[in-house]
C-alpha cells in the first residue's frame, strides 16, 4: 500500500488511479464493474436506437433487472426525452419493451 500510496500521489485524476490500481491488482469485480460501467453511461448526443443498444449491451452481466434496470435507462436518457415520458400516459415496465 505504502508503495501505491508513493506512486499515486502525483496522479491528475481519481481514473488514472484506478487505472493503475487496475494495472497493479486487476480488475474490480466484474459484476461491481458492470453495475459502475451502467451507473456512467449518458445518452448525449447518441440517437435513442443506438443509446438503447449501449445500455442493454452495458447491463450484460450486471444483475440489474426488471424495475432497476428501466429505472437507471430512464435516469440516463436525455433531459428533454426524459420530461416527454413523463407526460406519457403509460411507460413500459420492462427494459425489453424500451
Amino acid at each position: 500500500m505504502e508503495r501505491i500510496v508513493e506512486e499515486t500521489l502525483g496522479e491528475e485524476t481519481v481514473e488514472k488511479l484506478f487505472t493503475r490500481i487496475r494495472e497493479k491488482f486487476g480488475e474490480f469485480d466484474k459484476e461491481s464493474k458492470k453495475v459502475n460501467d451502467l451507473r456512467l453511461l449518458e445518452q448525449g448526443g447518441k440517437t435513442c436506437n443506438k443509446y438503447i443498444q449501449i445500455s442493454k449491451k452495458t447491463a450484460r452481466g450486471s444483475r440489474y433487472e426488471r424495475t432497476l434496470l428501466v429505472e437507471e435507462f430512464k435516469r440516463e436518457l436525455n433531459g428533454i426525452i426524459r420530461r416527454k415520458l413523463a407526460e406519457a400516459k403509460s411507460l413500459p415496465s420492462i427494459i425489453e419493451k424500451w
